[in-house]
């Protein structure tokens, strides 16, 4: 992976840490030979040109608000084989009013029943994927995700909701997803809800799930190139945003 470069950018509510978890990840990326530019600055979308060199875009925002033109050029960007991985609310309720977004990452937070402390188990549903092949179900403390999901994503691990009863405890127990990976156009998408605080993703399964799928996102273009994938296959002359 030495010579591959990610642009990390983190900001708006401090509740969830966003320039601990930001460094953090550069660290995960570090330990493999990538370099990192961390800014806290949305303005680093606004250079559509500057967004496609990188391999990864790892936004850390939460509550935050984006412009059009610059959830339009992280698009371009990552359908043009730019990698995109992100945790929590920083990737995932970051944009709420942004559709292409939601689109993009495959989820919306909606809530988290209980608030933070919640003690609930993360099942591995894809044992044989390179990104959770020998990680065991484990345990954790920390907010539990009740996202709405694109069916197409590819589920990685799941919870069980209810865990704590609320008004959606009337329709029965559901999994949602906790991880995931997907495809916008030649690029990797890969999402974790845990990292609610850093120490939540600093050490054990929690951190090594999230390792994984961020050093998985940063081979996106490579694993594009090699499969031969073009983003013509992805286009239609009839789109638009």
């Amino acid at each position: 992976m030495s010579g591959k470069n990610a642009l990390i950018t983190w900001g708006d509510w401090e509740g969830h840490e966003p320039e601990k978890v930001a460094h953090l990840i550069a660290g995960m990326l570090s330990d493999r030979g990538l370099t990192s530019d961390i800014v806290d600055t949305l303005e680093c979308f606004d250079d559509f040109d500057a967004l496609c060199r990188y391999d990864l875009i790892v936004p850390v925002w939460t509550m935050s608000k984006i412009e059009k033109h610059q959830a339009e050029n992280v698009s371009e960007a990552v359908a043009r084989g730019t990698g995109l991985t992100g945790c929590h609310g920083g990737m995932c309720d970051a944009f709420r009013d942004n559709v292409l977004w939601q689109f993009m990452t495959g989820a919306n937070w909606v809530a988290h029943p209980g608030g933070d402390g919640v003690n609930y188990t993360v099942n591995i549903v894809d044992h044989e994927h390179e990104l959770t092949r020998d990680l065991d179900d484990f345990e954790v403390s920390t907010e539990q995700y009740y996202l709405h999901v694109d069916a197409a994503n590819h589920v990685l691990a799941t919870t069980r909701f209810p865990t704590v009863a609320w008004y959606h405890s009337a329709n029965g127990p559901v999994d949602i997803p906790v991880a995931w990976t997907r495809k916008w156009g030649l690029g990797r998408v890969y999402y974790n809800a845990l990292g609610h605080k850093a120490n939540v993703i600093e050490d054990g399964p929690p951190h090594e799930m999230l390792r994984r799928g961020v050093l998985w996102a940063a081979e996106s273009k490579a694993a594009a190139q090699a499969a031969g994938l073009k983003l013509d296959d992805f286009q239609s002359p009839g789109q638009h945003y």
